[in-house]
């Protein structure tokens, strides 16, 4: 990776791919290059691929991992009940712990942006965890305070269904965004709590009104870790740019969603995107954001990606794209890399 831009990128569902194998009964070995994987050891090196936030997701299907998702089934949204998202979450962790411990060479799971910078350095994947919908936090918080305990540093409220804490914004076109339903009272409380422990909130997948209850609440940098902007795809997964300004307003940040239906103008996921429209993405972003607060998302392993991307290996070419429409070497280091650590020290993550 000396020769490439090095890449911390804010979003992947690497984790729950390789659990969902091992529960196949093929297990796989991340240090080999491996379909259906976006994220695997000779993918990273290729891509400049140096880490990211590695997320942990409990699907609706966990009892039937043979159900294909498609956004149009609400099966593929129906509440998860706690104790086994919180066995599914354990079951991700400790896949990414032995992971750390059986290829220390290759990856370690880091607590704070020091910790990221000096694993970068040394030509590991820093890993990051993450979790996406707080289907497995129990009212208490306990589980909570042991997650942290363990690594967790960043976590999503929800994800694109609701859950004891809030709702999330559907995966549609919407050109006029819903305001939704927003925070429940444990919400709220989560957010609180997120914030003693130091743990960042993740705005991606919430309702525009969960969106705002958070913003009331926190005084830590808002983060949007792979969300794009609704002027240019008007989706519900996306931000609108009074969303947008209020996020700069906090000197927070948004990862760039490489997912194509939430680049396109119809927010089509069986249509391609291309590296055009990644751009005009990151041009708008930086536009309201400023050069700091405009990072990747690429959602990597969870979502239809840009035939141009195609996986981690194609991070290059979303770079060369870049410096062809005219970024200069240090916006590009931001967006690929400094500012999701910067931001991690703003929020005092791991501290």
């Amino acid at each position: 990776m000396t020769n490439l831009t090095q890449v911390f990128d804010g979003h992947n569902d690497t984790l729950l791919k390789l659990e969902i194998a091992a529960r196949h009964g093929r297990p796989v070995n991340f240090s080999e290059r491996l379909d259906g994987l976006d994220i695997d050891l000779p993918k990273a090196r290729e891509g400049g691929f140096a880490g990211g936030l590695f997320a942990m997701f409990t699907p609706s299907y966990i009892e039937d991992f043979n159900h294909k998702y498609d956004h149009n089934d609400p099966k593929n949204f129906l509440p998860v009940d706690q104790k086994k998202a919180l066995d599914f979450t354990l079951a991700m962790f400790s896949r990414l712990r032995r992971l750390a411990r059986n290829i220390p060479d290759t990856l370690a799971i880091c607590s704070n942006a020091e910790e990221v910078r000096r694993t970068i350095a040394q030509g590991r994947i820093a890993a990051v965890p993450h979790v996406e919908g707080a289907e497995c936090i129990d009212l208490d918080f306990n589980s909570l305070e042991i997650l942290h305990a363990a690594g967790l540093r960043s976590l999503g409220l929800v994800w694109s269904r609701p859950n004891a804490f809030g709702y999330g914004a559907p995966m549609v076109y919407q050109p006029e965004l819903s305001l939704g339903k927003g925070l429940t009272s444990a919400g709220k409380k989560l957010v609180s709590k997120c914030e003693d422990l130091n743990i960042i909130i993740d705005l991606s997948h919430l309702t525009e009104a969960g969106f705002w209850d958070v913003a009331k609440i926190t005084s830590r940098p808002l983060v949007a870790t792979h969300s794009n902007a609704h002027s240019l795809s008007p989706s519900a997964r996306n931000l609108t740019d009074r969303q947008l300004e209020a996020i700069a307003e906090s000197v927070g940040i948004v990862g760039l969603n490489f997912h194509v239906g939430f680049l396109n103008a119809l927010c089509d996921e069986t249509a391609d995107a291309s590296l055009d429209q990644m751009i005009r993405h990151l041009d708008h972003l930086i536009g309201i954001l400023g050069e700091d607060g405009v990072a990747l998302g690429s959602d990597f392993d969870g979502c239809v990606l840009p035939s141009e991307i195609g996986n981690s290996g194609g991070l290059p070419n979303l770079i060369s794209a870049m410096r062809a429409s005219g970024f200069g070497e240090i916006l590009i280091d931001k967006i690929c890399r400094d500012n999701w650590l910067d931001v991690m020290e703003r929020s005092s993550v791991g501290f």
